[in-house]
């Protein structure tokens, strides 16, 4: 797509329930900011499609004021996704599909996010992007079988070997279990469409694999791009990444079993891609080709410090081990909720203050 970057994009990233909560934090901050109404994209994956799809389900009910405040975000937003993550799914789904012959993993994941959030609503019920100051919102998923992404929107759904659907009836509780499905116990996720409601690009690789239409076997969109970022990178000037990301740790030991043994690669996978997405984005904005900022749940708040720029929290061993909790989807208790969200919004309300918006008044912590 030979085409001009413009406009704003926002990238949410992966990480389970962590990711969820802080990126809560972070779209709290730029709520108060008035940049929720700014964006022209605002891609996620994994625990990130969570808080995107909810976000984006609500949109007209956030009750915007003339600065592009939504004065319902925390009623409308925040206590539902808080109430959601309160409660586990991985465990009880999990078990529940290896224990029915006739159920999966992800079926029960599925199953789980349509009961407790979505009741039935597709991506057709996302906000028109069509429509000024509304957002396209696209969750990513990954085709196991074509190795690369799939995006899913209100208008299109679209994997680049196969082509794309226009105006997709699929449930929003499936493409959110989709884009979180990790593995191996929630993947794949099965999403059979018409092979005849496909538009095929013209250079499509696997033009002629309408097999491959009839049946997706989809995994978390982490698998291939933990950011979200492709989209942004190929169409927004000014991008906001939201990296949630646990940082790989040193391992003395790696465990005995396969299940260990896998996950521990996938980590090293997931972290060579962040690594590899997120080196020339932070290039460009060093040379001043895109403008925008990262913030990670990482990152040290005290790096976005500057002559004009005090962050509204310190570094310590308390924000440094939000790094290191656990990516799963199981239930977060009350203080650790509140110290993710924390974090987002601090991180966020920094790097906004240092890099973008350098004139706002420092925000005040939710918690």
């Amino acid at each position: 797509m030979n085409t001009t970057p413009s406009g704003r994009g926002l990238a949410l990233s992966g990480g389970g329930y962590r990711a969820t909560l802080f990126h809560l934090g972070a779209l709290w901050r730029l709520n108060e900011l008035g940049w929720l109404k700014t964006f022209d994209d605002i891609t996620s994956v994994s625990g990130g499609s969570i808080t995107a799809a909810w976000l984006a389900v609500n949109w007209d009910e956030l009750a915007f004021d003339a600065d592009g405040v939504a004065t319902a975000f925390e009623p409308i937003v925040v206590k539902p996704l808080r109430e959601f993550c309160s409660r586990g799914i991985d465990i009880k789904a999990g078990l529940a599909g290896l224990l029915n012959p006739f159920s999966s993993g992800a079926k029960q994941l599925i199953k789980a996010y349509d009961s407790r959030l979505f009741n039935g609503r597709t991506l057709q019920d996302l906000p028109d992007p069509g429509i000024d100051g509304v957002p396209r919102f696209t969750l990513y998923a990954t085709n196991l079988q074509t190795g690369v992404s799939v995006r899913m929107a209100r208008d299109y759904m679209a994997d680049y070997t196969l082509g794309k659907i226009d105006l997709p009836q699929i449930p929003l509780a499936l493409a959110t279990a989709a884009s979180s499905a990790f593995p191996p116990v929630f993947c794949p996720v099965k999403l059979e469409t018409d092979p005849g409601s496909w538009t095929i690009f013209p250079d499509a690789e696997l033009s002629g694999r309408d097999d491959l239409r009839r049946q997706m076997l989809l995994g978390d969109g982490g698998i291939y791009d933990n950011m979200g970022l492709q989209r942004l990178i190929n169409r927004r000037q000014t991008i906001l990444i939201s990296d949630a990301g646990a940082p790989i740790d040193v391992a003395d030991s790696i465990g005995f079993d396969y299940l260990r043994r896998t996950l521990r690669v996938l980590d090293i996978l997931t972290e060579q891609t962040r690594a590899l997405r997120k080196a020339p984005f932070v290039r460009e904005l060093q040379q001043g080709v895109r403008q925008g900022t990262y913030w990670g749940i990482s990152t040290k708040i005290g790096d976005y410090a500057s002559d004009t720029v005090t962050p509204i929290v310190q570094d310590s061993q308390a924000t440094a081990d939000l790094a290191s909790v656990r990516t799963r989807l199981d239930a977060f208790a009350d203080a650790e909720q509140k110290a993710l969200i924390n974090w987002g919004y601090a991180l966020t309300d920094a790097a906004m203050r240092r890099y973008v918006q350098e004139n706002a008044q420092p925000g005040r912590l939710p918690y």
